[in-house]
């Protein structure tokens, strides 16, 4: 009797670009079914930028039918308004998962570099890296967001 597959989004959150991964995930064996970044004019206002992201993710929601969603949570770092937007770009995300009753584990940047590198300080370089070993892949998703979506889907899979 096989494992069922269970098929698990991503998302690395913002508001002129918002990441996302999709993995299926059978026992300990885990595989990239897509992958990439939605994106919002920067010359558009806010909200129409977050309509954007917002109606992306309700498609991707639709089309993969993911079983559980992860997130990752805001940090203030050095740039308060870097955080606003994050949190801005997590709003829209956290609606589109509720709207789509998804489950959803937020998780903090170290979390997730953590279940991934093994290391909650990690750079983001063997992020990619240990992205591209774990899910097999020859290449290094491009843009980064994509890969930090990959990244938080696959930590989400540590923890189910």
């Amino acid at each position: 009797m096989s494992t069922p597959a269970r098929i698990l989004l991503g998302i690395d959150p913002g508001t002129r670009n918002a990441g996302w991964g999709v993995v299926e995930v059978r026992g300990t064996s885990m595989k990239l079914v897509a992958c990439g970044v939605l994106k919002a004019s920067p010359k558009a206002e806010i909200a129409q930028r977050l309509e954007t992201i917002f109606a992306g993710l309700e498609t991707l929601i639709v089309q993969h039918e993911p079983v559980a969603a992860a997130l990752e949570e805001t940090f203030a770092g050095v740039n308060p308004k870097s955080a606003i937007a994050m949190g801005e770009g997590r709003g829209v995300a956290l609606l589109a998962l509720a709207r789509g009753n998804v489950p959803l584990l937020e998780l903090s940047p170290a979390e997730i570099k953590k279940a991934v590198t093994g290391n909650g300080a990690a750079t983001k370089d063997l992020v990619a890296r240990m992205v591209c070993a774990r899910l097999n892949l020859t290449t290094t998703p491009e843009p980064q967001d994509a890969t930090d979506a990959l990244a938080a889907a696959i930590a989400l899979a540590h923890r189910m």
